[in-house]
């Protein structure tokens, strides 16, 4: 998949800086159950040079917006890479084509979707334009190039639980609060209908199933 030149290409990557993805599906692939496909997907990370270092827990989520859709298989990712920002965004729009995602109306159900979350403590494209697209009610229309961190991180349950396992101590290099922070000012609402399963990832775990950093 390609994409145009933009500054985020020109990014120096700093040794040990840390990267933050979210994973997440609903739908078989070719691979197997949507466990099965987000698998293969870190199989496929780690080819194209991202390196693994964290897995959270497993979250089972129901769809938002509500929806008669099946229920979402979620995780996040801690991993370090030597790729700047928008080859990164690349190799994740790759491997979800490359394991049957197939573009669809906004909110459908699907095989698989990695978002880039954070790249270290960056703003981009620069934080004018962060704030642009995060007040933006449809900011998706942006979001083939690096956005990060990424516009809704701080508004999405099933984003900031499993990135409390991993990132807790992360901070919102924008807002200013921590992960554990944004997690607990969030809503109850919008922590209904995330579960956190007792599965896990197998080798890539980091993490005992059903239990999350303290």
């Amino acid at each position: 998949m390609s994409s145009s030149s933009t500054d985020c290409d020109n990014i120096q990557v700093r040794e040990n800086m840390p990267v933050l993805l979210a994973m997440g599906g609903n739908l078989p692939s070719a691979v197997g159950t949507p466990l099965d496909t987000q698998v293969a997907a870190l199989e496929c990370l780690l080819k194209a040079g991202v390196e693994v270092e964290a897995v959270s827990c497993l979250y089972r989520t129901s769809p938002v917006p509500v929806s008669d859709q099946p229920d979402f298989i979620n995780c996040a990712l801690r991993v370090r890479t030597h790729l700047a920002p928008q080859a990164l965004l690349d190799v994740c729009q790759e491997t979800e084509v490359a394991l049957g995602r197939q573009k669809g109306e906004r909110w459908s159900a699907r095989t698989l979707d990695i978002d880039v979350l954070a790249y270290g403590d960056r703003v981009l494209p620069d934080e004018q334009a962060w704030r642009d697209v995060t007040c933006n009610p449809d900011p998706a229309y942006i979001l083939d190039q690096a956005v990060v961190p990424h516009p809704r991180l701080h508004l999405r349950g099933f984003v900031l639980m499993p990135l409390n396992d991993i990132a807790p101590e992360w901070r919102h290099p924008v807002l200013g609060t921590t992960v554990r922070e944004m997690l607990t000012k969030l809503p109850a609402s919008d922590r209904a209908g995330i579960e956190r399963m007792a599965v896990d990832f197998g080798r890539f775990s980091t993490l005992q199933p059903g239990r999350g950093a303290v």
